[in-house]
């Protein structure tokens, strides 16, 4: 059986604009026309959502990124060509909405040539139970560290979208900070300070 479709498009001669915050800057997977770095306000990306099938488990979920209330967020914004719209949305329901974890919405996108855009992204619901508050950067990392699922390791997510942040000239803080655990040896700092004499 098919399943119900949520994301509704217009079916008119106008292109589809995507925003990927995460994965989806480092491998869209669709079609598209062209890319533009893109800025949108009032979200910003966090590490908030468990993973139980891509990067890590039901026993041992892994951690991947979501548009959290808040802020602002620097992503890629992908155009996508009319007849090409509706294709690209089934797929991306079909890789994004697996639990329900995210809602679909159209955010005011601003482009790097100064356009103003509506794009398709997806946003974390906060009363899901994949939903995860706040967390420090080491505990975020530890948990990152040992998890693996479907599309290989969970640290290789948080750096590949670092990586693809850096390309385009931006950085993000928070998760900077967090590869900088992953890179640590196990037990971090504590592993490296020498033993009490007392």
């Amino acid at each position: 059986m098919t399943p119900s479709r949520q994301i509704r498009v217009p079916q008119d001669d106008s292109p589809l604009w995507i925003f990927g915050y995460g994965s989806l800057m480092w491998n869209p997977g669709f079609a598209h026309v062209s890319r533009h770095v893109a800025i949108i306000y009032g979200l910003h990306r966090r590490l908030c959502v468990s993973s139980m099938r891509y990067r890590g488990t039901p026993q041992s979920p892994g951690l991947v990124l979501g548009l959290d209330r808040g802020g602002s967020c620097v992503g890629y914004a992908f155009s996508v060509h009319p007849e090409d719209k509706q294709e690209v949305v089934d797929y991306l329901e079909d890789r994004e909405m697996v639990s329900n974890v995210y809602k679909p919405v159209f955010v005011n996108t601003c482009l790097d040539d100064g356009r103003r855009v509506k794009a398709l992204t997806f946003r974390v619901k906060r009363d899901h139970p994949q939903y995860i508050g706040p967390m420090c950067e080491q505990k975020l990392a530890e948990r990152i560290k040992r998890c693996r699922g479907q599309k290989g390791p969970n640290r290789d997510y948080v750096l590949n979208t670092l990586q693809a942040l850096r390309a385009m000239g931006f950085d993000d803080i928070k998760l900077d900070r967090v590869a900088r655990h992953l890179a640590e040896p196990a037990g971090g700092d504590a592993a490296a300070r020498p033993a009490s004499r007392a």
